[in-house]
């Protein structure tokens, strides 16, 4: 069996050490990791599959020896500068900002959903917003099935997909302390307000999940619209989305449709208040539906709940689930 060469770059922040977990229960066939991390962090000791690796500082010659992959999670900045340079060198660059999402030369890809995008890759390939990857899972067989007409999010998002710092504006405004990541203390609080705001009253964040939602389901035209919130949670989105088809549907149908979908979860027993919960996501690949039931607002729409780490499915998983889809068809 062939092997190859992985680089994980970003590997001591919280996607990236999240990224080494998976790693290692994914034990893919790769014979030779190599960590890179900033400056600050170069020195650093990670564990994986049994042996110690020292974090190496990223640089412009870091990517002179022959990589296969590399997994990119040390922000946008970043991917712009050294996601080209080992793209131009043969590696294959899977990168999770938000760099390379809306460039029409990179594919934007949840191997559940667009697999077959992977084919067009140019050596970079993005991995989607953490708020989008868990929404398609779901809607993308819907939308095969019944055609969707229109989409409503609305997110409550867990404080772990502002990085680091979003857990510790959490814990510190908690015990009373004021806030460093975001506006207002996030303890007690939800904040509409998830990147910044653009010129039409939207969040970055927003627009974020309207563009790659159109480009992930190639429906460009498709009517979209979200509302993002930051919520006092540590890990873990929930999204309400609301959906409206433009063909008619049988309820129990749908649901079994979802149920038969890969990378899905389906907990909707409302008699026993089973329904997805952000605690019982966290640490799962899965994304966990539930709440499904008719839109009577609207001839064919359904709400549905929708929770799933945002740090694994929505963010080191995905990315790693990628390059198991290329190695699986190399």
């Amino acid at each position: 069996m062939k092997t190859y060469k992985l680089a994980l770059v970003g590997a001591t922040g919280l996607v990236g050490r999240t990224a080494i977990k998976v790693l290692e229960e994914k034990n893919l066939p790769i014979s030779e990791y190599v960590f890179f991390a900033s400056k600050q962090s170069a020195g650093t000791t990670v564990h994986l599959l049994g042996k110690d690796y020292i974090v190496q500082e990223l640089t412009e010659d870091s990517f002179d020896y022959g990589f296969d992959f590399a997994i990119f999670s040390a922000g946008g900045d970043t991917a712009k500068k050294f996601a080209p340079i080992a793209a131009s060198k043969g590696c294959i660059v899977v990168d999770n900002s938000s760099a390379f999402r809306m460039d029409e030369d990179v594919p934007l890809v949840v191997p559940e959903v667009n697999p077959d995008d992977l084919i067009n890759h140019k050596n970079i390939i993005a991995n989607p917003n953490c708020s989008t990857i868990q929404a398609v899972v779901p809607l993308k067989p819907l939308d095969d099935k019944y055609k969707i007409k229109r989409i409503v999010y609305s997110t409550y998002q867990a404080v772990s997909g502002a990085g680091k710092h979003g857990v510790e504006d959490l814990e510190n405004t908690l015990k009373g302390l004021g806030p460093k990541k975001f506006p207002y203390p996030i303890a007690n609080n939800c904040l509409p307000h998830i990147d910044v705001f653009m010129d039409n009253g939207y969040t970055k964040e927003e627009i974020k999940m309207i563009n790659e939602t159109r480009k992930i389901l190639h429906r460009p035209e498709l009517k979209v619209t979200a509302t993002t919130v930051r919520v006092p949670v540590v890990n873990s989105h929930s999204e309400s989305i609301n959906v409206e088809f433009e063909n008619d549907f049988n309820l129990k149908e749908l649901k079994l449709l979802l149920q038969n979908s890969p990378g899905i979860v389906i907990q909707d027993d409302i008699q026993n208040n089973i329904y997805p919960l952000a605690t019982k996501a966290s640490g799962f690949d899965d994304v966990f539906v539930g709440r499904i039931r008719r839109d009577e607002s609207v001839p064919f729409g359904i709400n549905m709940w929708v929770v799933a780490d945002n740090i694994r499915k929505g963010a080191a998983s995905n990315a790693i689930q990628i390059v198991e889809k290329m190695i699986n068809n190399l």
